[in-house]
Formats: structure tokens, C-alpha cells, sequence
């Protein structure tokens, strides 16, 4: 027993730490020094320097070469990731099932990856899923998932992203996203009637629309997708957009979002 509270006490004395270098102050300042945190956690610096080496050596926080001071770290940020995504898709799940038995279509929950769009999760309107789609990428630009999951992007990221050279849908010869300032005018309808659509632009005879996820913060984490064949879906396109962001907003309300954001930026890329 003796030991159990031992290690019990070492953890909450490194979860003091972990806590201070997620505090306004060290996310502000880049990170923080042993001798602040010591100051943070009232200990002395000796053990908080000792406890700050054996997290680095587990990627829980990191040094920075110049500074000095410390920051979260990789391997944390992994596991949070991990663990927002499963409860993501615990709660979009059952909004999903509902929202495929209404448009009957099957919707899909997606998230951004580098230049790609990853679907998580795919739910027919008959309480079964469907694999086909799940951990498949698909490019964002000619996709309506991939315009509203930039949806907060700056053109700057989005330069950072794709690059400023190139056909961001090669191989997609009807994609009305080929270019920076097209995707960015697409981003930008997406972002007022809130979601997007595309019509055989992924695919011939293939449409879709899609609404964003945003979590407790407001920032967009995931799309709800519904895609179909156009001769289904095509002459509804619209109410089913409406319908998924009605359905996309009750995943976000769910995850703690609770408030609009301020628009982002609307400079035009060019």
C-alpha cells in the first residue's frame, strides 16, 4: 500500500507540472523554466528539474534547445488526439444513424490529414455501418468535407499547406477548386451558408455536402459528410446540407460547444 501511494503521489506531483505548462502563462511565453515552475508547484527546483528530464524522456513535455524552458509535449498531444477522436466518434455515431435515416444516404464523419480528408466513421440509415470509406484519404480540395474543415484557415496556412505552385486537384478535371483563390471562394461559401457541397467534382455522378464539427472551444475538428449518387441527391442537395449542419451543430453542442466564433480572417489569397 505503502508504494501504491508513493506512485500515487509522484503522479499528482508531475500533473502539477503538466497543469502549469498548459496555464495561459507558459502557452503565452512558449513554455517555462524550472526555476518558475518550481515557483508554480512550490517545490524545489533539484526535483522539479529531475521530474522534467524523466517526462522528456517520455515525450510527455519538451526542452527547447535555445530557451531552455519547457513545453507540452509530443507524445501527450498524441494521446489527447487519441482520445478526442474516440469520443468524437462515440458522440457523432448515434447523431449519424439519425441523420442517414432522414436524407436516406449514408453519412460519414471525416477529419483533416496533411492535404487529405480521412474519414473516421461511416453509418447507413439502417442502424449498420459501412467500412468501404473508413481510413480512406481522399483529397480536400474537390471534396465539401475538406472545404469545411479549412474553414479556419488563413490564406497563409493555406499556402503553408498546399504551396503556392500546382492544380490542388489533379486528376479531378471538374473540381471547381483547382487553384488557392478557388479553394479559398469555396471555403468562403461553406463558411456562410454553413456547409459546403460539391456536384461530381470528386466523382461522376457522385455529390455531397458537408457541416462542421467544432469542439468545446469552437475550433472545427471533424465534417459530417452525406454523399450519394446525383441523380439521388442532386435535386436535394441544398435541405440536405441544411439538415447536416443541423446535425453537425447538435455533435458540436454535445462536445461543449456552446457559442458562435468570431469569422475568421477574409483576405482574398492571390
Amino acid at each position: 500500500m505503502s508504494s501504491l501511494r508513493a506512485v500515487g503521489h509522484g503522479l499528482r506531483r508531475d500533473l502539477g507540472l503538466l497543469e502549469s505548462l498548459a496555464s495561459t502563462e507558459a502557452q503565452d511565453a512558449g513554455g517555462l523554466g524550472v526555476v518558475r515552475l518550481a515557483q508554480l508547484v512550490g517545490r524545489e527546483k533539484s526535483q522539479v528539474s529531475r521530474a522534467l528530464k524523466a517526462l522528456a524522456e517520455e515525450g510527455i513535455v519538451e526542452r527547447d534547445p535555445d530557451t531552455l524552458e519547457y513545453r507540452l509535449g509530443w507524445r501527450l498531444f498524441s494521446l489527447v488526439a487519441a482520445t478526442v477522436e474516440n469520443r468524437l466518434v462515440r458522440v457523432a455515431e448515434p447523431i449519424m444513424h439519425s441523420l442517414s435515416a432522414e436524407i436516406e444516404e449514408t453519412s460519414h464523419l471525416c477529419v483533416l490529414r496533411d492535404t487529405d480528408v480521412l474519414t473516421l466513421l461511416s453509418v447507413s440509415g439502417h442502424s449498420f455501418r459501412v467500412h468501404g470509406w473508413e481510413g480512406r484519404g481522399v483529397p480536400v480540395a474537390c471534396t465539401s468535407a475538406g472545404r469545411v474543415l479549412l474553414q479556419e484557415s488563413t490564406p497563409d496556412e493555406l499556402y503553408v499547406r498546399f504551396g503556392v505552385d500546382g492544380n490542388l486537384a489533379e486528376g479531378y478535371p471538374r473540381s471547381t477548386a483547382r487553384s488557392l483563390p478557388e479553394l479559398w471562394t469555396r471555403i468562403q461559401e461553406s463558411r456562410r451558408t454553413g456547409y459546403a457541397r460539391v456536384l461530381d467534382e470528386f466523382e461522376d455522378g457522385l455529390c455531397g455536402v458537408s457541416a462542421p464539427v467544432r469542439d468545446f472551444r469552437g475550433r472545427v475538428i471533424a465534417a459530417l459528410n452525406i454523399s450519394a449518387p446525383t441523380e439521388r441527391l442532386g435535386h436535394r442537395l441544398d435541405d440536405a446540407g441544411r439538415v447536416t449542419a443541423r446535425a453537425a451543430l447538435e455533435v458540436s453542442r454535445q462536445l461543449g460547444w456552446d457559442s458562435p466564433r468570431k469569422p475568421a480572417p477574409t483576405t482574398h489569397p492571390t
